[in-house]
């Protein structure tokens, strides 16, 4: 009966399925596997081709970037595999604050996915001789390599949904931030207008699988992705487990994005660390 109800207990979703969190991390690492070299592609069939805007603004918002007087910035990008985030925060880095020392340390729990990363890094100037950038194959609920109070910043865009356990991620990401560090995610939400919300639930899972399927040959990995968006939590919930983590948000904590297609999440981790009591 004991063992019984510890089973139970460590089963998670995978889309709308029930696995053992064993097993999870495998299946998300197939799934990006399958779609790393078509990352992007993948991306404009369920943003629309929104995303690359959306990851424009979520850079703008952040400003990162060495002051003048400044240290150079530690910035962590978590499942950020392809580096799509992380070259666009270098080129912000440089073009608007003349910062040509900041580094940004690209993790991912999908070493095809950090293939494809180095790739394209190499190709953009950001390669190994830059020294600007590294690729790590880390689970973000741990990162065992990133010391504690080391990163300035911590980006992770649609990438947490993916997890298995968000709340350990959470709890990682608020232990390897300096105090005063930033916590920013981006990550497709709840639309918050009714009859746009049912259109794009019908977008959602009747075209997307399909798109996937002509577009890359693989449905089954598509019908995941827009599983794994619908068991997401909500706006609120989501900001309410940052908080728990010991974040301080401004404000509700978000910010939407075309109606909530998609949302960023910031947080700030105290000064003087006084980490809230678990909230029932």
């Amino acid at each position: 009966m004991a063992s019984t109800e510890s089973e139970e207990q460590k089963t998670t979703h995978f889309g709308f399925r029930s696995v053992p969190e064993s097993e999870k991390e495998k299946l998300v690492r197939d799934v990006f596997s399958s779609v790393a070299a078509s990352y992007d592609r993948m991306n404009d069939v369920m943003s629309f081709g929104i995303h690359r805007l959306w990851k424009d603004q979520f850079v703008s918002l952040l400003d990162p970037g060495r002051r003048p007087g400044g240290q150079p910035l530690r910035i962590i990008d978590v499942a950020g595999g392809t580096g799509d985030i992380a070259f666009r925060m270098l080129n912000w880095m440089t073009d608007v604050h003349n910062d040509h020392q900041s580094k940004v340390l690209i993790t991912d729990i999908n070493s095809d996915m950090l293939k494809e990363g180095e790739k394209r890094a190499e190709e953009c100037g950001y390669g190994k001789a830059s020294g600007r950038t590294e690729f790590l194959v880390q689970n973000a609920e741990i990162l065992d390599a990133v010391e504690d109070n080391s990163m300035d910043l911590y980006t992770v865009a649609f990438g947490i949904r993916n997890f298995t356990n968000i709340n350990a991620a959470l709890e990682t990401a608020y232990r390897v931030l300096k105090p005063g560090g930033i916590f920013a995610c981006m990550e497709f939400s709840k639309v918050n207008i009714g009859i746009l919300d049912m259109i794009y639930q019908q977008y959602s899972f009747n075209i997307i699988p399909l798109m996937g399927q002509l577009v890359a040959a693989d449905r089954d990995s598509y019908q995941y992705l827009v599983e794994s968006i619908q068991r997401f939590p909500s706006q609120e919930e989501f900001a309410s487990m940052i908080k728990r983590a010991g974040f301080e948000l401004s404000g509700p904590g978000y910010k939407n994005l075309t109606f909530g297609v998609a949302a960023i999440h910031t947080g700030v981790k105290p000064l003087v660390e006084s980490k809230l009591e678990e909230q029932e």
